[in-house]
């Protein structure tokens, strides 16, 4: 069964960077397509970032121009790149692909906070 481990989360100050990375293991030889989550206290689980056939991507429109998905398929790895950062973008980060095609993993905690 595929796995997929969230890592990179943290504590930042507003106008800061991260890098989220999704490892994705047993049953994916090369992942093609990979969506970034997050769910914020109280709130759904919003997509944040999607990437398909390995270049085409989409982004909400509150995370445009500020996060990039990248996918990386000689580690199997699938990454998100958060460059200033906002107290609104804090939440629990999750990759899958089409809103939970994968089990979900444990997530990431991002928290944007001065």
């Amino acid at each position: 069964q595929v796995q997929l481990v969230e890592s990179g989360g943290g504590l930042v100050q507003p106008g800061g960077s991260l890098r989220l990375s999704c490892a994705a293991s047993r049953g994916i030889t090369r992942i093609n397509a990979m969506d970034w989550y997050r769910q914020a206290p109280g709130k759904q689980r919003e997509l944040v970032a999607g990437i398909t056939r390995g270049v085409d991507t989409k982004y909400a429109d509150s995370v445009k121009g500020r996060f990039t998905i990248s996918i990386d398929n000689a580690k199997k790895m699938v990454y998100l790149q958060m460059n200033s950062l906002k107290p609104e973008d804090t939440a629990v980060y999750y990759c899958n692909v089409l809103n939970g095609l994968y089990p979900w993993g444990q997530g990431t905690q991002v928290t944007v906070s001065s």
